[in-house]
């Protein structure tokens, strides 16, 4: 007993912390040092071998689907091994060092090189802008885009005469210019499976592509079982259609894709869809595949990377040239990696990212690792050489071998004076928390795969990986042969509770880090990013609003300037090179110490000072219960700076903090929806041209079936806009003069499905 008694009250926690990490690691059997060399590395469980994570990430493709098969039953097979492959793979270079001293390393064992990532396109400060349409506005807006020439999927599209609404399982083909003649010109019920709607498409020239969702089911038959057993093997539906003639349009291909709809681009008239589906049985994996009418149109190549992956999907790649009936319209390649997260696309290359799924394992402390690679070098030199002794004595097995070291560190902690101790443990407490936030930078990373695309085909360029998790699209951006990403960390300790911070890389083209900027903004995370040309724009919050200005002008990403003021922007838009556009919440710190959130922010910044930015104005609309589509979709907002707009949706919900009349029991706050529409100048900053209403009234809104949110847009000098309720009305752009409105509900006026010509 005397043994436990130079603990004392004061040193027990500490005491128990450590003992209790001691304690674990004697649970694990003795880790030889892994062999962490490049190459493949085979090894052979007696029936089938398995390969093991390697530094090396060729890209190879399956010859067959038995060669797929043999692969995933492989990995299915070593799971346990892989996943402790994998955890150990980083842990090995904490503690290279002292087992290279305490037992032999394998030839050629060296440290894992780091990965990297790759590039960015500035939007244009305008929404695209269109020209003449024979019997249209010469000018018109498009959907609001991240990359100039890079067209993103939307459920509303415009040519400059007439608007195509997508809602539900229709088509609305609206005549729209000019406004006082404004008509439905058709309504297409297309035939798609029950409980699903038409979701996005692209418009080009009088072309539509339209994408929806389909899930039919399969069967497998179990390993080791004899019945089949349903599985989901959801679809996605490319219609492409001529719409020449509005009131007649033709179906002129009904493309099914495997997986579900992740997203799309469009780039000059290539279209590029990527989907996502999941392996449900590794042992009968259902393969990607591109059909028409029950004819199989593109049977894609499987491509995976020698370096194994605990979890697996199909991410297809699929594009289709909609310029004419080419042999070869429809191209196709399928990755096997983790499902796709966030897309980013420049007109030469697609950017699929996500969040790198680690085995469980890494998330567990290694108890051993820890402890010889932040406890024991703090300790006095001959207990270091007692302890490796021990360790490397192959006659002791795990538990022996710690009975050695724990007795080994209570005599020397009983013969030390008590401040002396102390002190090791604070020391030892912060190497551990150091430990533990090295481990945690890489383990949590995101991974980016660069895919090469363009009217010759598909082509993957190249991997590479990022410490930390991307907000949105808009915290990636290629730039030249640079690619830059912005993402926050986040992790706990139990030494230091929980750290956050934000991070910039920029990579090279072959998505290597050449450049970083780390720890940017401690305890708080990115709510907004947008990089303009050789500058990125990032906003964190906490408890206020700091907006960074960061130097991307070379490989070294370098703070330029910072701003602090109460709320958040959740999305910037460029106004101009020196001007930029945040829309957000505003917040106030509440009487209990902590942040309440307020109304919708518009803010202006100005940055032809970059050192020291600066807001030029700030406008709030409602209260705590105001909400803004633009907020969670960039789509949603409208900004021509030529004509001197910005319009966003608005729904100001009543705030329940606040009492109804005490005279009235039966008291109904009403709810107001519409889009509040600003002029906006560099020097004075916002100007409310007015609101156009959509709804102000109590009880429920009407929502109908399949319909996504609010858009607005213009067409020569009209403003157009378009809620929920499948209502859409027209005023002047500059005096907001009502012009116009027509309902395009559900009823009325529905044709059939198109069938292919």
């Amino acid at each position: 007993m005397a043994r436990y008694s130079m603990f004392g009250m004061a040193g027990i926690g500490i005491a128990a912390a450590i003992g209790f990490v001691f304690a674990l690691s004697s649970l694990g059997s003795t880790l030889n040092p892994p062999d962490i060399g490049g190459g493949l590395h085979v090894f052979d469980n007696g029936t089938s071998p398995t390969v093991f994570a390697t530094a090396t990430q060729a890209l190879k493709k399956f010859s067959s689907v038995d060669d797929l098969k043999s692969y995933l039953s492989s990995v299915e097979a070593n799971r346990g091994q892989l996943e402790a492959a994998q955890g150990s793979a980083f842990l090995a270079r904490e503690s290279l060092d002292f087992y290279r001293t305490t037992m032999p390393v394998p030839e050629g064992a060296e440290n894992l090189s780091d990965q990297g990532t790759t590039q960015s396109i500035a939007a244009p400060s305008d929404q695209s802008k269109m020209r003449f349409t024979e019997t249209g506005a010469k000018d018109y807006s498009t959907t609001n885009l991240q990359v100039a020439g890079v067209d993103e999927p939307d459920f509303l599209k415009n040519d400059g005469k007439y608007a195509y609404i997508l809602s539900g399982d229709r088509l609305t083909i609206v005549d729209a210019y000019p406004p006082e003649n404004a008509t439905v010109s058709v309504k297409i019920a297309l035939d798609i499976q029950q409980g699903q709607y038409l979701q996005n498409m692209f418009l080009k020239n009088d072309t539509l592509v339209i994408f929806y969702q389909e899930y039919s089911q399969g069967f497998v038959i179990p390993e080791y079982d004899f019945a089949p057993q349903p599985v989901s093997q959801p679809k996605t539906h490319a219609l492409v259609l001529d719409a020449s003639d509005r009131e007649n349009p033709k179906l002129l291909h009904n493309y099914e894709v495997s997986g579900n709809y992740n997203n799309g681009r469009m780039i000059g008239k290539q279209v590029y869809l990527i989907t996502t589906s999941d392996l449900y049985d590794y042992r009968n994996p259902i393969v990607p595949l591109v059909s028409e009418s029950s004819r199989t149109v593109v049977r894609p190549d499987i491509y995976y990377f020698d370096n194994p992956d605990l979890y697996y999907a199909f991410n297809t790649v699929t594009s289709i040239n909609i310029a004419g009936d080419a042999e070869n319209a429809v191209n196709s390649t399928t990755f096997m990696m983790n499902p796709a997260s966030t897309l980013y696309a420049s007109e030469d290359n697609i950017y699929i990212a996500y969040q790198k799924n680690q085995p469980y394992y890494y998330y567990q402390i290694n108890n051993k690792d820890r402890f010889f690679g932040a406890v024991v070098p703090l300790l006095a030199e001959d207990v270091q050489k007692e302890i490796k002794d021990i360790e490397s004595n192959g006659s002791l097995s795990p538990s022996e071998k710690w009975d050695g070291v724990s007795e080994l560190l209570q005599d020397n902690y009983n013969r030390m004076p008590e401040s002396e101790k102390n002190r090791l443990f604070e020391d030892i407490k912060q190497a551990l928390a150091d430990y533990d936030e090295r481990i945690a930078k890489e383990t949590q990373t995101t991974v980016i795969h660069k895919i090469s695309i363009g009217p010759e085909g598909i082509s993957y360029g190249s991997r590479g990986e990022v410490p930390g998790r991307l907000l949105n699209q808009f915290s990636m951006d290629e730039s030249g042969d640079r690619f830059r990403v912005a993402t926050t960390s986040e992790f706990y300790s139990p030494y230091r509770g929980s750290i956050l911070y934000n991070n910039v890389y920029v990579l090279d083209g072959n998505m290597k880090i050449v450049g970083k900027l780390e720890d940017v903004a401690r305890d708080e995370s990115i709510y907004s990013a947008r990089f303009i040309g050789d500058r990125l724009y990032l906003v964190t919050f906490q408890r206020v609003d700091p907006f960074f200005a960061i130097d991307l002008s070379n490989d070294t990403p370098k703070v330029l300037g910072k701003l602090k003021l109460p709320g958040y922007s959740n999305y910037l838009h460029p106004y101009d090179e020196n001007h930029v556009i945040g829309v957000g919440k505003e917040t106030k710190e509440n009487q209990y110490g902590g942040v309440e959130t307020l109304g919708v922010k518009l803010s202006l910044f100005d940055v032809s000072d970059i050192s020291n930015p600066k807001v030029v104005d700030v406008y709030e609309i409602g209260g705590s219960g105001t909400d803004s589509e633009v907020l969670y979709d960039h789509k949603a907002l409208l900004f021509d700076k030529s004509n001197n707009v910005l319009s966003i949706p608005v729904s100001i919900y009543p705030d329940y903090s606040v009492p109804s009349p005490p005279d009235d029991r039966n008291y109904q706050p009403k709810v107001w929806r519409g889009f509040y529409v600003f002029g906006v100048d560099p020097e004075a900053g916002f100007t409310l041209k007015g609101t156009v209403e959509h709804f102000n009234d109590v009880g429920d809104y009407y929502y109908a079936y399949g319909t996504q949110g609010s858009r607005s847009f213009y067409i020569g000098n009209v403003l157009y806009t378009v809620t929920l309720n499948n209502l859409i009305r027209m005023n002047n752009l500059q005096s907001l003069d009502e012009i116009n409105q027509l309902e395009i509900g559900p009823s009325g006026g529905i044709i059939k499905s198109p069938t292919l010509k």
